[in-house]
Parts: C-alpha cells; structure tokens; sequence
C-alpha cells in the first residue's frame, strides 16, 4: 500500500444521502436494498426512495429506462430520503443525464467510463461527451472502469475462473459498485456476502462470481488513489428494542396479519395485481400458517366480490388495488355500505388520472375514497404516514372495520409503499384488544317467538350485529337493495330510505369519538402559522418544521391519521392559528374538505410531479407564509 493512501483521510459526517442508478437491468434496486441492510445492520437511522421506470421495459441505454434508489442514513432521526445525493453512482451516461440535475456543486459523482461509448451517449441523448467536454466541472467526478473491472475481476477468480462466460460477469458490475461504496462508508461487508450466498445458492457459479465483484470494488477503494476521503457515519441514538428495516407494503402485510390475530378472525385477500399495491398479495400469500387466504382474482371487480362475500361469512375481508382498480370497485364498496359489514380497502396510491404513472407516487384518491360511489355512502378513511406506520394503521382500519360494520379505506402511497425505515417490533401486550363477537341468538321477540332482526343498532356505535350464515335460528336478508330498519326485509318507503341514509351517516360520524384528538406540535407555543398534513406528508412538512424553527421562526405541525371522520377537535386546532398551509401531492383534496367542513380559507401548496416534496422546498414555503 502506498505512503499516500495509508494517510487517506477519514472524516466523520452525521448523515449521507446517496443514490445509486443505472439501466432498469443493472440490479440498481438490488444494490441499494443491500446497501440499507447493511446500513441498519450498522444501527443508523435511515430512509430511503426506490425511484422505477415508469414504462414496463424502456429502450436500455434511455433516460425513460434509468432506475434509482436513493438512501439517506444518519447518526440521529431522520424524516426524509433526502433531498439531493451527496454521491451520485452513475453507471451509464443515461442515468448521469436523468439525475445529475438532483446533484449539488462538490458532490462525488462516481461513474462507469466503460458504458460512456458513442452509441450509449447518443442514446442518452448527450451530444458530445460530459466526461470531456466540462459538464461535470462543478462535481468531485471519480472515473471507474467499472464494467471491465468487474469481468476481469470474476474471471481472475478461483472460484469462477472460467465457469461463468462475459455476460454473466458483466451482469455483477453492481456488486463491484456495491463494494466501492461500502468502503467508502465503512460499511459491514460479512451479510452482503451471505445475501449473495443465499439469493444465489442454486447456482454456486453466479454467486462466487458476485461475491468476486463485489470483493473487488471494496478493494478497489483500498488501493485506488482517486479517493483521497473515506467517510464514517456513526449509530443513531434510537429507543431500545428490536428493530428491522421495513418497508410500507411489507408493515402493511404485518399489519393485516395482526388485525386476524387480534380480531380472532381469519384473514381474506381478494385481489388482483396492481401496481404499487401487489407486494401485499404477494407477502400474504406466504403466510397460510396465521389463518391468511389469499385470492389472486380474474379482475378487480371478483377480487372484492369475494372479499366481500368472506366478511359475510365471518372473516376479515380485505382487497388491495391503487386508484384504477378503486374506480372498478366502487359499486361492491357501495354494496358494503349498504350491506354494513366489515371491509378493509386498501388503495396504494400512484400518479394518475387512468393509467397515469404506475411506479410513481400521488396522493390524489382522497376525494375518489371520500366520495367516488353513487348515493349517499360515507366510508370512513385511515392513513399511514410512514412506511413503519403502515403497521398501525392497517390495525386502526380492521379495528374501525369490525367494530363499526363498515367498509373502511386504508390511503398508502407509492412512496410509503417501496420506502423503507427502521422499524421498531411492537410488543404483543400493546396491541389493542379487538376481538370480535358475533350474534348467536335472536335479538327481538316478534309475534310467533324470538327472531333475529339484522339492523337492530348497538346504541353507541349503531353498528349492526353480525351473524354468521347458518347460524341455527338466525337466518336473515340482506343486500343492496334498500332494508327497512331493524327487520331488514326490502323497503321502497321514502320515510325509511331518509333514516337508513341518515343511520348510516351517523355511525361513521360517530367514528370521530373514538379515535384521538389531533395533536399540534408547536415547540414555542408562539406560532401563527399551522401546517396541517395527512399521509406520506410527514416526513418532508416535519424536516421543513425543523429547517424553520432553526432559523429561530414558528411554526406549528398537525398531521391526520383520520380523514372521515376528522379528529373532533380538528375545527378548535385549525380556528386557533392565523394561517393554515396544506402541502398536498395533489391539487388541493385535503384543502377542499377542510373549507367546506370547517369554514377555514387554507393555504394549499400542491405538487403531482410523481416525487416526494423535498424538506428545504417546504421549508421556503413555510418561511413565505410565515413572513407575509
């Protein structure tokens, strides 16, 4: 080793936002899903942001084709994934050219010179070479063979030597940038190799020659001069207990199953894939041993048909779609409204209207869940706001579901649903107690003996009962036609449709009772300006919050869990503040509800551009509105 790179410098950073990205079949998700497990193995608090082609398969070598993933890791509590990479991996001239606008002046730009050929530049549609021509002046740039490195590396192999032909050892060039960067940030290196091992065991040849890649990248670091700076992130302080990384889709999962442990019911998906909402499906199609079923339907509209059809015969019925497949839903969530048993609709929001942007994140259903289906069927709505939240609030959803006989709207989004954080495993004894208890003897005394009435109301929730089918004695109708009330037989009475209409409104206005109170955080207890959220939200309004209040401003930060209801304080918070900003991935869902509710002119800050809003984007609106 030389004199030079043994005095190489370390220094010491309290957070990191890198992004790898490449051709959708470089494995960019693969090397940056590695790189989180190694970072949450070291034990630092981290977000991240997979960013897929929007197109299923894009021209290789084209912007439209370029996958990234982004990570932002910290020696304290984060929010985010960042909001621009320090270091950018480029592994072909069209992923320099759809992210190096994201890139700040002096960030390291590490990218792969053997892809940088005439015909990948004209397909990047880059005219002369940016490597050359002075574009990447403002950056910190370290040139990587990558592509050549990688193949002569797996066949110099022992292991590989000869077993594995040049395509094969091409295709491990992300391991070999998997290893750079976990040199350059000192990260674990012993579960990378056992990942490999695993994920590969079928084929020996393929994961000793990953392993040969990626061993060489991380010795690359070692004896490379063209880094002169290796960096240390240091582990977060974070609350004892057990944690994994996880991401949105996969709590949501955890969350679904644990709503069937803790109903006593068995748990049925009916769905159909969609994207970003099939990882659910896929997740608890694995999972047969906690009493989960699963039901891949011919369409969306049979998915919650039979889901439907298994709360009706006593099970926790769940779908699973994004905004398309709620549009195709929509008349069988009307008939669950009108039927007033337990549904739990879960839509994982993305870019829209129609097909719109599959792999791209929105929160624009909110008025599609609020209000998309005939007549008058309110739907109670839930909302998670971190991937680790998504946990709880698919519990709250099955909670509100079984006890109020409602189907009930569970608003994920793409961000939250591939993201990923740190999550803390809750401990049995604080999950709540939601165990369900069906009808199993008549409940009204007629004229020829006792019967069973299926609308007779509980008079605090107005739920009515739930009675499994062919339970002896308690045979009864139900259906989308209208029911008279209490006895259930068919009714066209005008007096009668107005009460059932009028019921049906108030039990899941009553909802607003039992859940919590919206809380405020207002540090100083002096601000004017309130900043009210719902969903995937959090993370950049909170981060913002923070930038604000550093530089000695006030603010205050709400944020809903409970969209319909409202928190029934949520009127007293929003008159009690000046001026109220409502950042919203959409244009302006939450805002329209808020004023025709509460009477409040909210101020809307609205982007759809498929992206998370970014904390110093917000933090700049904040100062505006606070400043005016």
């Amino acid at each position: 080793m030389s004199e030079q790179v043994r005095e190489r410098e370390t220094r010491r950073l309290d957070r990191v936002v890198v992004r790898f990205a490449g051709d959708s079949g470089d494995g960019m998700q693969l090397t940056g899903e590695q790189f989180t497990s190694e970072t949450a193995t070291f034990g630092n608090d981290l977000s991240t942001l997979p960013d897929f082609p929007a197109e299923i398969r894009a021209p290789a070598g084209t912007p439209a084709g370029v996958s990234g993933f982004q990570l932002h890791f910290s020696d304290h509590d984060i929010l985010t994934p960042g909001d621009a990479p320090d270091v950018l991996v480029a592994m072909n001239p069209a992923a320099l050219k759809a992210n190096l606008k994201d890139l700040p002046p002096g960030a390291n730009l590490i990218v792969n010179t053997d892809a940088f050929t005439g015909g990948n530049l004209k397909k990047a549609g880059y005219a002369t070479d940016p490597l050359t021509d002075g574009t990447l002046d403002p950056y910190l740039v370290h040139r990587v063979p990558l592509t050549s490195m990688t193949i002569n590396a797996v066949h110099a192999a022992e292991e590989t030597a000869g077993s594995v032909n040049k395509k094969e050892a091409e295709r491990a060039k992300n391991m070999f940038a998997l290893g750079l960067m976990s040199w350059l940030y000192h990260r674990p290196t012993e579960g990378t190799v056992g990942f490999l091992e695993k994920k590969f065991a079928k084929r020996p040849e393929i994961a000793a020659a990953n392993i040969a890649a990626f061993r060489a990248g991380f010795n690359y670091g070692e004896t490379t001069e063209s880094f002169t700076v290796t960096y240390e992130v240091a582990p977060a302080r974070m609350k004892s207990g057990t944690y994994r990384r996880i991401t949105g889709n996969l709590a949501l999962s955890y969350g679904l199953i644990a709503a069937g442990e803790l109903t006593g019911l068995p748990v049925f998906l009916g769905s159909y894939p969609i994207t970003p909402a099939s990882d659910i499906l896929h997740e608890l199609s694995k999972h047969k041993r906690f009493g989960v079923r699963t039901f891949q339907a011919e369409d969306e509209i049979a998915g919650i048909g039979a889901a439907l059809g298994a709360s009706f015969g006593g099970s926790l019925g769940i779908t699973t779609t994004s905004g398309p497949g709620v549009a195709l839903k929509s008349e069988t969530i009307g008939l669950a409204v009108s039927l007033e048993l337990p549904l739990v609709i879960v839509d994982i929001q993305r870019g829209g209207p129609s097909t719109g942007l599959p792999t791209k994140t929105e929160q624009a259903d909110l008025l599609q869940a609020m209000f998309g289906r005939n007549g008058e069927a309110p739907v109670p709505i839930v909302a998670p706001r971190s991937p680790g939240d998504c946990f709880d609030a698919a519990v709250e959803a099955a909670r509100l579901a079984t006890k109020y006989r409602t189907p009930v709207f569970l608003l994920s989004d793409g961000y939250l649903a591939n993201g990923s954080e740190p999550w803390l495993l809750p401990k049995r004894e604080a999950l709540p107690d939601l165990t369900v208890a069906f009808t199993t003897e008549p409940n009204h005394t007629g004229p020829k003996g006792p019967e069973f009435w299926p609308y007779l109301r509980d008079p605090e929730t107005l739920a009515r009962p739930w009675a499994v089918p062919g339970t002896p004695g308690l045979e009864h109708r139900i259906g989308g036609i209208e029911k008279s009330d209490g006895q259930g037989n068919i009714s066209y009475d005008p007096a009668n449709h107005d009460r059932m209409v009028r019921l049906r409104a108030a039990k899941v206005a009553g909802i607003a009772n039992d859940i919590p109170p919206l809380e405020v955080e207002d540090p100083s207890g002096q601000a004017r300006v309130l900043v009210l959220g719902w969903g995937s939200t959090y993370g950049p309004i909170a981060a913002g919050c923070r930038r604000v209040r550093a530089k000695g401003l006030h603010v205050a930060q709400a944020h809903l869990r409970h969209l319909n209801p409202f928190p029934a304080n949520t009127g007293e918070i929003l008159r009690s503040y000046d001026k109220v900003l409502i950042p919203e991935m959409n244009l302006g869902q939450l805002r329209t509800l808020i004023r025709a509710e509460f009477l409040v002119d909210a101020i809307g800050y609205n982007q759809v551009r498929g992206l998370p809003f970014k904390a110093a984007e917000l933090a700049g609106v904040l100062e505006d509105v606070i400043n005016q």
